[in-house]
């Protein structure tokens, strides 16, 4: 659950006016995607199938919630097929909306809305405050970040309890 009782897994949050982000429950619920205009759902998931609705096209990419998992070699793919659904609206979801769909809706923010690492995270936190793609998403978003634009804006730092990103400031690039 976040701060105001809503589950992660039934909320759905805009991203922008025919992006939507949400768990695996929000992409089962007719209404909402009958409501939002939604004709692609991306299943960031193994666990879950892909609903079927009339005049929905469901892609499904089968990726797991681990550091290891190769989301990158999706992130294309994805950022592609949001780009061209011109008859609708897109779903992007995973199990609780944390970590697989953040990480492919971030990329897809970079590639085709012009904007860094840092300020797609801070887009998607923005909308859906308990983001929190894991170390290994992290990891090839900053692959991604330096392939379009030849640098990184965030970097990743080792804590006592797990590996995080921290904002590049002009002192922490000559530190």
């Amino acid at each position: 659950k976040h701060e105001n009782g809503v589950t992660c897994r039934m909320a759905i949050s805009q991203i922008t006016p025919t992006l939507y982000l949400s768990g695996v429950d929000a992409a089962h619920t007719p209404a909402a995607i009958r409501s939002r205009r939604i004709t692609l759902i991306v299943n960031a998931t193994v666990e879950h199938e892909c609903p079927e609705y009339s005049g929905v096209e469901c892609l499904w990419v089968p990726v797991t919630d681990q550091p290891h998992a190769q989301i990158g070699q999706h992130f294309e793919e994805v950022a592609d097929r949001i780009s061209a659904n011109r008859t609708g609206s897109t779903l992007v979801h995973c199990s609780a909306g944390r970590s697989r769909s953040p990480a492919l809706v971030m990329a897809y923010l970079m590639k085709f809305h012009g904007v860094s690492l840092l300020d797609a995270h801070s887009w998607v936190l923005g909308v859906r405050p308990f983001v929190r793609p894991n170390a290994g998403f992290w990891r090839q978003l900053l692959e991604y970040e330096r392939k379009l634009y030849g640098k990184n804006t965030v970097r990743m730092v080792a804590t006592s309890a797990e590996i995080v990103h921290q904002e590049e400031t002009p002192s922490s690039l000559f530190a």
